[in-house]
């Protein structure tokens, strides 16, 4: 059975990490936790599948509602070197997560969460779970069920932010579809940048364009705007909703 440390202080222990310059820096639990307000997750590996499409980023999108809720900052860990962990971090492109190497398993094993996956291969790993911690200490953790196989199902974290906030205000998820040239396509774009919200662009090429719009936004026009899993439409119904969201 996997340790719950609420109430408890982290333990303490070093963190070998790389700089952006090349040079060796050392973390240790007292610069990362005191006197701050964390959210810890930690995982079995970097580029790991589960890790790399849903973990790292969920919390990267959800990081400006923690930080608005009071987390200082959002550490990722894991049973990996430094030069690992920085490779992960250019690849997710997570600005809001800071990636803590624990290579010798050092904070892991303190957290009573370290555990062999040998039969992938991996040696010792960490279980997936997240915490919160205030000033070094353990408030609340979300520990995986100890069962087969690489469980994902409380360190997420909507249920992560859920427990910080249960008000709090997620990110809209926004996605565009556009093609080169359109006019109304650039002014949609603006319009985002403006207001700051994020979105993601999906360029159609003219091959795939006007199939593409019918079977996904039963039109033949671009842009079209999807938030929140809901079609908007077209450049026009996006300031209205902009201006909504004011």
């Amino acid at each position: 059975m996997f340790q719950n440390r609420e109430g408890q202080k982290v333990p303490q222990a070093t963190f070998r990490t790389r700089t952006e310059s090349g040079d060796w820096k050392t973390l240790s639990t007292d610069d990362l936790f005191k006197g701050k307000t964390v959210v810890l997750f930690s995982l079995p590996g970097a580029f790991t599948p589960t890790c790399s499409s849903t973990h790292v980023p969920r919390y990267n999108e959800l990081a400006p509602a923690f930080f608005a809720s009071g987390v200082d900052r959002i550490l990722c860990i894991s049973v990996n070197d430094a030069f690992v962990m920085n490779e992960w971090a250019a690849d997710q492109g997570a600005e809001n997560v800071q990636f803590l190497p624990d290579g010798n398993g050092e904070f892991t094993g303190g957290m009573g969460q370290l555990v062999d996956k040998g039969d992938l291969g991996f040696g010792k790993r960490s279980w997936r779970y997240s915490m919160l911690v205030r000033d070094g200490v353990v408030e609340k953790m979300f520990v995986e069920p100890n069962k087969a196989g690489d469980p994902f199902e409380v360190s997420d974290a909507a249920t992560m932010l859920a427990y910080i906030n249960p008000k709090a205000r997620k990110p809209d998820q926004v996605a565009i579809l556009t093609r080169d040239g359109c006019q109304y396509c650039a002014q949609a774009r603006a319009l985002l940048d403006e207001r700051d919200i994020e979105f993601v662009e999906i360029p159609l090429t003219h091959n795939i364009r006007l199939k593409a719009l019918g079977a996904i936004a039963a039109s033949q026009t671009v842009p079209q705007v999807f938030i929140n899993g809901e079609r908007i439409g077209g450049y026009e119904e996006l300031k209205r909703w902009v201006a909504r969201a004011a």
